[in-house]
């Protein structure tokens, strides 16, 4: 079995097709997660079809833990998740997968075993099931077309769990082997447009020229700009400026 147990376990109920579950070790692997559970699945265990669909994720199914129903599979955890798209009738706490997965990081960090519960392609959980878990997570899709596949709805979890454990920046710049420009080569930037532009008489007419400067200066502040790309708006201005007597 998996080593790292800070993480939580991902249980599928009764799965019904072998592709899917495979599909769901892909899911998971995806974001780092290994330990799956599987519950009573229909057609048997092992699953050469979930074997196939599984492909570089082939070691989780290797090592997942197989139960004869939800009671045993539950046993070792002490906080549960259950997915269902639709109100089962039940008084439980409703988390979207983003919140269940911030608070499944919390619980974790504590010394809490979390597990997470996915229900058969059909129907979903069971009540039975679900009465078993401690909160319910609902994703919130089209009311319309609530249903999701088993697959798409652990990778859409296992997501989550990545952003909660604070590995999945929400967004980040490639710099195509630049670095950020200092503020020293935005400043010498700045003077180099404002002299040539001064030059020009760009700044017009003078008692808005001031202004005018405050809010050239301010632009450049704004931009996030590379190493990369002062040099090629330095670029950029000289040659304009050669053109410019070249034409004269």
């Amino acid at each position: 079995m998996p080593t790292d147990i800070k993480q939580p376990a991902f249980v599928l109920v009764r799965p019904q097709m072998g592709e899917n579950i495979g599909a769901a070790a892909r899911g998971m692997w995806n974001f780092g997660l290994d330990r799956m559970h599987v519950v009573a699945p229909r057609d048997g265990w092992p699953n050469q079809k979930a074997v196939a669909m599984a492909s570089g994720a082939g070691r989780l199914l290797d090592e997942a833990v197989l139960a004869e129903d939800t009671a045993r599979a539950l046993a070792p955890f002490t906080h549960v998740f259950a997915t269902t798209a639709r109100a089962r009738g039940l008084t439980k706490p409703v988390l979207s997968p983003e919140g269940a997965m911030q608070q499944t990081a919390r619980l974790i960090a504590e010394g809490g075993r979390v597990a997470v519960v996915f229900g058969p392609e059909r129907a979903g959980l069971e009540n039975e099931d679900i009465a078993r878990a401690n909160a319910v997570i609902n994703v919130p899709v089209n009311p319309d077309f609530p249903s999701l596949n088993l697959a798409q709805c652990v990778l859409l979890t296992a997501y989550e769990w990545q952003r909660a454990k604070g590995s999945a920046p929400l967004e980040r710049m490639e710099l195509a082997g630049s670095d950020w420009a200092s503020n020293l080569e935005i400043e010498k930037l700045a003077t180099h447009y404002e002299e040539r532009l001064e030059t020009a008489g760009f700044f017009f007419p003078e008692q808005k020229a001031a202004g005018m400067k405050l809010n050239l200066r301010n632009l450049w502040s704004r931009l996030p700009l590379t190493r990369s790309d002062v040099q090629m708006l330095h670029g950029v201005l000289r040659q304009m400026v050669r053109w410019k007597e070249r034409d004269e």
